[in-house]
């Protein structure tokens, strides 16, 4: 019995190891199939989160698959702001942004957490290890300010020691997480936080290459990566533009063939570049484009001993053009200082001459064959004062006058001006300028300058013509409600492609150094300042006409009447009296002149030796009539300024001869409230000035 009995107890206790051996076996299997589950799902995820670098989309499936691996009823993904997660002292205190969430963390989706922020997500940044909450007396604990939950894992996502979120699991399976899920969670934390690590370098990298290439592209000037072959490799949108190309299409050229032809100078400026050195830029000529460019090169840093070469381009065809501009505006002006003084040293004896001329040629004792010598001196010596007064014209600097205007005396002038050079280029000129042609208002110089311009561009257009080809500019005006001027030649016309662009600035079809492309521009200004038109026309026959119109000039207002119908003007006729006058004036010759035209009258002219000297007679004398030249100087002023400020009883006594144009002479006469008369003067206006003084005085 007792052996039955320790037999059958063996056999309970071998039932039983067996019982226990195979719950152990089926543990293991639980333990090893579960093990494989999640070895499966990490390979899985792995898979997924390789097979991109979009951190949207990588956090998405950590959070589905975090959620999936611990049968969660929540789980989101927070990450430290931009910019927020590397290195300083409060770098684990960072504001996180939750990029991430599913299930019943869903609406969290987009919110931020501050630093301050009592909850488990706050918290979890300050730690290395998963952090667990646990709700045991059935009270919630706060995910996050307002946001409680039963049960919460948060794990910090850090790689490379720098914090990049906190992975948070809310509410697993059976409310508890056992240790293999803290050491799940742990792994995938550990692998999402090296991906998300990856992805945020990706974004930042091609956000930087992004601003490169878009900077790269937005450059004005051309940008070029030439290799050691001299080859682009690289280039930008107005490099492409400059060769008029797309990208790839340049991609490959050699960029000194493309841009300048064979060029020595930009083989060398390249070698220099790669070997380090600090090269200046080149400025060449480009026959291929047809403009003038600047370039520079340097080297890129690289490794390698023949490193890459970066080139700038840039168009300086239009800033030179304007330095030209600048450097032509200048010489004018240069030019017209020396013409205005000039001027005023020919004005003098161009006075006398017709002046004394025209003195002769009203004596009645001369004969016939001198009268005709006398009238040729007469006439040449106001043909030279037209001209000096033409080429004063183009001197002149100041503000734009408004004056009436006739516009065929403008051209007539500027025709006289321009006799010589279109007699050289065997240039005809026709016209037709009908007297019956109003006025028009506004600045006669502009409006010269506008004539001289069509001039000159029909002029440069004819000068081109074939041998045999006849030479022909013509020019009229007419009248149909607004004044007409049309200038017309026989050139070769103006193509299609120019006829857009021909009212543009610095635009020209000449070589450079023949033209600065403002003449056109310049005349379009002009016109439409003064309220008109211009246009331009391809004759049937060939050639150009450009065509303006202005407005005329308001009607001259009648002279007014007396009562009896008797025409009133403005100023009494001066008396036969006999008058006094002062001359002050250098020249002998002018001294001469108008001793002779006033002393011939009955009046006495008596001549101040110098500016001091008038002054002195002024003071102890009385005159009706100062004549005085307007550089006449005292010890260390004008005279005329001088004398004002002494004796202003005298000014309305006081006649400027002026053979000055300039502005700012004009400004001083009128400042001072004098009267003036332009040299060469002839006796006739000479003697209406000097009676309107003696009017003026009278009255």
């Amino acid at each position: 019995m007792l052996a039955a009995a320790a037999l059958g107890w063996r056999a309970v206790r071998l039932q039983r190891r067996l019982q226990r051996s195979e719950r152990d076996r089926r543990r293991a299997a639980d333990e090893l199939n579960r093990r494989l589950s999640e070895l499966f799902s990490l390979q899985e995820l792995s898979y997924i989160l390789s097979g991109s670098l979009q951190l949207d989309r990588i956090v998405e499936q950590v959070v589905r698959y975090a959620m999936r691996f611990l049968e969660a009823k929540g789980a989101l993904v927070a990450l430290a702001a931009d910019g927020e997660a590397e290195g300083g002292e409060d770098a684990d205190r960072r504001r996180l942004r939750v990029t991430a969430a599913e299930g019943t963390l869903g609406p969290l989706r987009g919110g931020s957490i501050g630093p301050d922020d009592p909850g488990l997500i706050a918290r979890s940044v300050t730690g290395e290890r998963v952090e667990l909450v646990h709700s045991t007396d059935g009270e919630p604990t706060p995910l996050m300010a307002g946001i409680p939950v039963a049960a919460a894992a948060a794990v910090p996502l850090r790689a490379h020691g720098v914090l990049v979120g906190t992975l948070v699991i809310a509410d697993p399976r059976d409310a508890v997480f056992t240790p293999e899920d803290v050491r799940l969670l742990s792994t995938v934390a550990t692998h999402a936080a090296i991906v998300i690590a990856n992805a945020r370098f990706f974004e930042m990298v091609h956000h930087a290459k992004e601003q490169w290439e878009t900077a790269f592209d937005a450059l004005s000037e051309g940008m070029a990566v030439v290799d050691t072959q001299g080859s682009i490799r690289r280039a930008n949108r107005s490099l492409a533009a400059m060769l008029d190309s797309p990208i790839p299409s340049v991609i490959g050229l050699d960029l000194g063939t493309a841009l300048l032809g064979q060029s020595p100078a930009l083989v060398d400026l390249l070698a220099a570049a790669r070997r380090g050195e600090r090269a200046q830029p080149l400025v060449l000529r480009s026959a291929p484009l047809g403009r003038t460019l600047r370039v520079n090169a340097a080297r890129i840093p690289s490794p390698e001993q023949d490193a890459s070469v970066v080139v700038l381009v840039e168009d300086v065809t239009d800033q030179q053009q304007m330095e030209a501009q600048l450097i032509q505006s200048e010489k004018l002006a240069a030019v017209g200082q020396l013409v205005s003084g000039v001027a005023h040293e020919l004005n003098n004896p161009l006075t006398s001459i017709a002046g004394l001329s025209e003195f002769l040629l009203e004596q009645k004792e001369l004969a016939s064959k001198d009268r005709g010598h006398l009238r040729v001196i007469h006439e040449q010596a106001e043909r030279a004062g037209r001209i000096v007064r033409n080429l004063l014209t183009f001197a002149r600097k100041g503000p734009a006058e408004q004056a009436r205007v006739d516009l065929n005396d403008v051209i007539q002038r500027t025709l006289m001006l321009m006799a010589h050079d279109l007699k050289l280029k065997d240039i005809t000129v026709e016209k037709v300028l009908p007297a019956t042609i109003p006025e028009v208002v506004g600045d006669r110089h502009a409006l010269q300058q506008m004539v001289l311009n069509l001039l000159n561009n029909a002029a440069q257009a004819v000068a081109d013509n074939k041998p045999g080809q006849r030479r022909l500019i013509c020019i009229n005006t007419s009248f149909d409600h607004r004044v007409r001027m049309r200038v017309s030649d026989s050139g070769p016309g103006i193509p299609d492609e120019v006829m857009p662009q021909l009212f543009t600035p610095f635009f020209t079809t000449k070589e450079p150094g023949q033209g600065t492309g403002l003449g056109l521009s310049i005349t379009y200004s002009i016109v439409e300042a003064h309220g008109g038109r211009i246009s331009v026309e391809r004759p049937p026959d060939g050639g150009a006409a450009f065509l303006v119109d202005l407005p005329p000039a308001p009607p001259t207002p009648p002279p007014t009447r007396d009562a009896a119908g008797r025409e009133l003007h403005a100023l009494p006729a001066a008396p036969a009296a006999k008058r006094t006058i002062l001359l002050v004036d250098d020249d002998p010759a002018v001294r001469r002149m108008v001793k002779a035209l006033f002393g011939r009258e009955g009046h006495t002219v008596e001549v101040a030796r110098s500016g001091q000297h008038a002054l002195d007679l002024a003071r102890t004398r009385a005159y009706d009539l100062i004549l005085a030249d307007a550089r006449a100087m005292t010890r260390d002023q004008l005279f005329v300024e001088q004398l004002v400020e002494l004796h202003p009883a005298l000014k309305p006594r006081i006649l400027v001869a002026t053979g000055d144009v300039r502005a700012s002479t004009e400004e001083a006469l009128a400042h001072l409230g004098l009267r003036y008369v332009r040299k060469p003067f002839n006796l006739r206006d000479l003697r209406d000035e000097a009676a309107q003084v003696w009017a003026a005085t009278l009255s």
